[in-house]
């Protein structure tokens, strides 16, 4: 997150967005390259099927549109568009979920590992 391109913001916003953008960059130096991409991954997964759900419930208020030919085809593979505009949408920038999860698995992770290594050492 850029934290200097949110121009008129609540200071006290800023400060803690700072302090827990800080601590994201100290977890994610702990944690392996591959584990990063793992989480990174499922995130923006996450964030894909949530936009295709919210798009579905949209399209369901539609009906099919004669200029793609309609009929029982477009019905057919319209679930299948959906899901894909959703995982676009989230490839281009979503709505920003995927970050706030990415944190939240990356604090559970660290948890999880810090807690192994508490169990190896007794």
């Amino acid at each position: 997150m850029n934290i200097g391109t949110l121009k008129g913001t609540d200071p006290t916003l800023l400060a803690r967005l700072a302090q827990s953008d800080a601590a994201m960059q100290a977890a994610k130096s702990k944690l392996n390259p591959q584990k990063l991409a793992e989480i990174d991954n499922a995130a923006n997964e996450f964030e894909g099927m949530f936009l295709s759900e919210m798009l579905s419930h949209m399209f369901e208020t539609t009906g099919v549109d004669p200029m793609f030919g309609g009929g029982e085809s477009e019905e057919t593979w319209r679930g299948m568009m959906v899901d894909e505009m959703g995982k676009q949408i989230a490839k281009s920038g979503g709505l920003g979920l995927s970050d706030p999860i990415k944190a939240e698995m990356i604090k559970l992770q660290e948890a999880a590992d810090n807690e192994s290594g508490i169990k190896q050492r007794t």
